[in-house]
């Protein structure tokens, strides 16, 4: 682990007496804006304490590399100091051979805490879940409990609520509000103040998304992570808002056919970068060659009534943006889990009159513009120009059906297949619905002109 320069005397005497009267989430902008060198010796010059709140705060830009940046003592008293969550975090990102070191470095305490955290799938409760709480037996009074929160309240993150335990299994039994316990008679039985409904409590296995749900549906602070009827950890309502904005995050990337971005944008490379959308690029750039091979398959039909080709970019995009309409509602709605995976046919009911109904008013709007550019004499269209006005309408009808039944179905298909719904971004479902459009639209050609243009 490297060493980083001495600073001068006056400097941290600087930096010590600037940061002290900055909140620090100010002092963690401050710092993301510097170079990674720079912000690892304003670090290294800060009071222990104030260095502890910096690492813990989920906007610190890389903070395994500026931990490994840090003299190995300095990272490791950092790491035992910071909240369990946070320091899993950080453990998360380090590569294998820093995290072995720092694991044997950082207190026994700690080192359990993280271990644990670290043995839950990224995406669920336990990942997230800070081991930091307060629990007392249910025989406890509340003066005794409030003697107790005094004691052990510089070691806990967050005091939001107390948890009740059995005495004897020492399983949940009762949460209680530090408001109600603070107004509450000092000679009660806690367990005699705290309401008798059953706790609200998750899996560490359980999915953050849940939890966020279950936060927003009780208006919660806290919920207390439960394995075997024994609390062993709480996720707070502050660390479900940094992992849905996280998730959140990549899933609009994902929707714009970007790879998820695993640092903030003006912090990524170059080469990284190309690499994140390149990927997507070349797999969109393959799928749009099928509309080649489509258009090519008309070519014949084309060369008779070229006057078809001024509606193809038409037809495309109005495909396209049907379909892309019908996946992000319906992305969104498999994300606020108001759908499942079983409700897909009434998606489809609902989508198909759907479709049907803009379809039509698409193709109204069409066959308006075309009679009224026949009649103002802005294009003369020939003499079929009815028909072709009548194709145009219809096929948009069909184009647009299928783009909002294919874009709405396209999430539902990839969830099946344990893929990310997200990774059916708008680009991907314009690409699809493309190709699908011209056949659609050709064929209905063929139909109403053949005999006449065709």
């Amino acid at each position: 682990m490297n060493e980083i320069p001495v600073i001068a005397g006056e400097v941290r005497l600087d930096i010590a007496e600037t940061s002290a009267k900055q909140h620090v989430a100010d002092l963690v902008d401050a710092l993301n804006a510097d170079t990674r060198e720079e912000a690892a010796q304003i670090i290294a010059s800060l009071p222990f304490e104030r260095a502890v709140e910096v690492f813990d705060q989920p906007g610190l830009d890389a903070p395994d590399a500026l931990i490994r940046t840090l003299p190995h003592p300095q990272a490791a008293a950092i790491l035992s100091a910071m909240s369990a969550d946070r320091s899993a975090d950080v453990f998360r990102e380090l590569d294998a051979v820093s995290r072995d070191a720092l694991l044997e470095a950082v207190d026994a305490d700690a080192r359990r805490a993280v271990i644990r955290i670290l043995g839950y799938p990224e995406d669920s409760a336990g990942a997230i879940m800070t081991t930091e709480f307060v629990s007392v037996p249910s025989n406890w009074t509340v003066s005794r409990t409030l003697d107790h929160i005094r004691k052990v309240e510089r070691t806990r993150e967050t005091v939001y609520a107390i948890y009740v335990t059995d005495p004897k299994s020492g399983k949940l039994v009762r949460s209680i509000g530090l408001r109600r316990l603070v107004v509450s008679d000092p000679s009660s039985r806690i367990v005699d103040i705290a309401r008798r409904t059953r706790p609200i409590a998750v899996s560490p296995l359980a999915d953050r998304e849940k939890v966020a749900q279950l936060i927003s549906k009780y208006d919660l602070l806290a919920v207390p992570v439960v394995e075997n009827g024994h609390v062993i950890g709480i996720v707070t309502v502050d660390d479900i808002i940094d992992a849905i904005l996280e998730e959140t995050t990549e899933d609009v990337q994902k929707f714009g056919g970007v790879a998820a971005l695993d640092e903030p944008y003006m912090k990524i490379g170059f080469f990284e970068m190309i690499r994140k959308r390149g990927g997507w690029l070349l797999v969109l750039f393959l799928s749009e060659m099928l509309t080649a091979t489509a258009m090519q398959g008309y070519q014949a039909e084309l060369e008779k009534a070229i006057v078809l080709t001024l509606f193809i970019p038409l037809i495309m995009s109005s495909g396209g943006n049907s379909g892309s309409q019908a996946t992000s509602l319906i992305i969104r709605a498999i994300a606020l889990r108001e759908v499942g995976l079983s409700d897909w046919w009434r998606i489809a009911l609902r989508e198909m009159p759907t479709g049907l109904v803009l379809g039509a008013m698409l193709g109204f709007v069409a066959i308006c513009r075309i009679v009224a550019w026949q009649y103002l004499g802005l294009y003369d269209y020939g003499q079929h120009w009815p028909l072709i006005a009548l194709t145009v309408g219809i096929a948009l009808v069909g184009i647009v059906t299928f783009g909002t039944l294919a874009g709405s179905m396209l999430p539902f298909l990839l969830k099946a297949l344990r893929f990310d719904p997200a990774s059916a971004s708008a680009p991907f479902v314009a690409t699809l619905v493309d190709v699908s459009g011209l056949v659609i639209y050709f064929s209905v050609a063929l139909v109403i002109l053949r005999g006449t243009m065709l």
